[in-house]
């Protein structure tokens, strides 16, 4: 690609071609360890300005009236902190629930969908402060460093992109550690989790320690968003989700914000132990890993929007769209976010859709989500057509011809069998 040719050699060759010709970067940073290295380095390495860059996507950002101070004392001039959380679930998550989209069979896309909003605030932001290029922590062993530089390129293909961990010299915590002390940061005091994990108003992955080996079943301690489906009330809880045109509106007859209904219904269904994903996935980059995944409102959503498709989408609308479903799940997946197939799907999503109008009355009860209603008033099931009442609209006799037409294919093969 045009423009993009230039990042993908200048990563590949350690940096080379672009040390001493960068003035202003912007930092994708959340104030641990590896970001705040990552300062003094891009000043050593590139000798440029950094200006550092947090989104809150729903994953609970704690001590932020000290981030500024952290960022500054690793070297940064600047901190932009962005709210992001109402555009996430809006303009990202509605989406990809509208859709169905579900990767591999199992995930729901929690950190594919995080990626995208976060890196295009990334791009407003350099736009903003005037940088000429980006910067990013993510290892050159997964799928996030695609998805941030893909939108990247989508969305300024004039911007420079950084990757240290592609680049520098650290392999670990402890090299970290002393590269931090070297250069005067304050490494933070937190302690080290022996999980690998991410966390927005979706989910929250878990993967490393135990979990590398698949016959390793999780810990019970490891949970953070649900509770073990066993120590799930004894009692089942109902719930009614209200939605308009194929998006979630409501919870229980109150109209609520998309990022507000989707936080409830993580309490609720993390109260009855819903939403837990335990997966061998393939990653983009060839290999496989093992992950586990807390989706609690996400998976209570999903259930209550496909069953109302039952009801308004004929048997043709819901097997293309379940098709193009895998399609938008694998690009979403891959970090296409801003790719015109995709975004053409999208529109598909929405027109096929509009009709899907109505409510869904779920049981949660100890890890389960059961449908036990479902109404419309778009509806295209009628029980005086379904009912084995006798109907004026259908007739029974009539089956006799239709079975007869749509079964020749295979009688005239039997026959040809049989020499008839």
């Amino acid at each position: 690609m045009s423009g993009d040719g230039q990042t993908v050699v200048a990563a590949d060759s350690k940096g080379a071609g672009l040390r001493g010709k960068l003035k202003k970067v912007v930092l994708a940073y959340s104030g641990g360890l590896d970001t705040s290295v990552i300062v003094p380095w891009l000043k050593e390495n590139y000798g440029c300005e950094v200006v550092c860059f947090t989104a809150d996507v729903g994953q609970g950002i704690k001590e932020l009236d000290g981030l500024e101070q952290k960022a500054k004392a690793s070297g940064a001039s600047q901190l932009v902190v962005k709210d992001l959380t109402e555009e996430f679930v809006k303009d990202y998550i509605f989406p990809c629930l509208r859709a169905g989209a579900i990767y591999e069979r199992k995930y729901l896309l929690g950190t594919s969908m995080a990626r995208p909003v976060i890196a295009k605030a990334m791009v407003d932001v350099a736009a903003e402060v005037g940088a000429d290029a980006v910067a990013h922590g993510c290892t050159g062993k997964g799928n996030d460093q695609v998805r941030f530089e893909l939108t990247f390129f989508s969305l300024n293909p004039e911007l420079k992109v950084v990757a240290p961990w592609r680049e520098w010299e650290i392999q670990g915590r402890e090299d970290a550690i002393e590269y931090a002390k070297k250069h005067n940061v304050p490494v933070p005091v937190t302690k080290k989790s022996i999980y690998s994990r991410d966390r927005n108003l979706w989910h929250l992955s878990h993967e490393g320690d135990i979990l590398e080996d698949p016959a390793n079943e999780p810990k019970k301690d490891m949970y953070m968003m649900s509770v073990d489906p066993e120590d799930a009330p004894d009692q089942p809880e109902y719930i009614e989700i209200g939605i308009e045109s194929g998006l979630p509106v409501a919870l229980n007859g109150k109209a609520l914000s998309p990022a507000t209904l989707l936080s409830e219904l993580n309490t609720i269904g993390g109260k009855h132990g819903i939403g837990r994903i335990d997966m061998v996935e393939n990653r983009l980059v060839g290999m496989k890993s093992r992950g586990v995944y807390e989706t609690p409102g996400g998976t209570i959503l999903f259930a209550a929007v496909q069953e109302l498709e039952s009801l308004t989408l004929d048997r043709e609308s819901i097997q293309v769209k379940d098709s193009l479903a895998l399609k938008y799940a694998e690009m979403v997946y891959a970090g296409r976010w801003f790719d015109p197939l995709k975004e053409s799907m999208d529109a598909f999503m929405e027109k096929l859709t509009e009709k899907t109008t109505g409510s869904v009355t779920l049981k949660l009860y100890k890890g389960s989500v059961s449908v036990t209603g479902r109404k419309s008033p778009n509806s295209l099931y009628r029980q005086d057509i379904s009912s084995f009442e006798g109907s004026e609209i259908y007739n029974q006799a009539d089956a006799a011809g239709f079975i007869r037409l749509y079964g020749l294919p295979m009688r005239v093969r039997a026959m040809l069998e049989k020499g008839i």
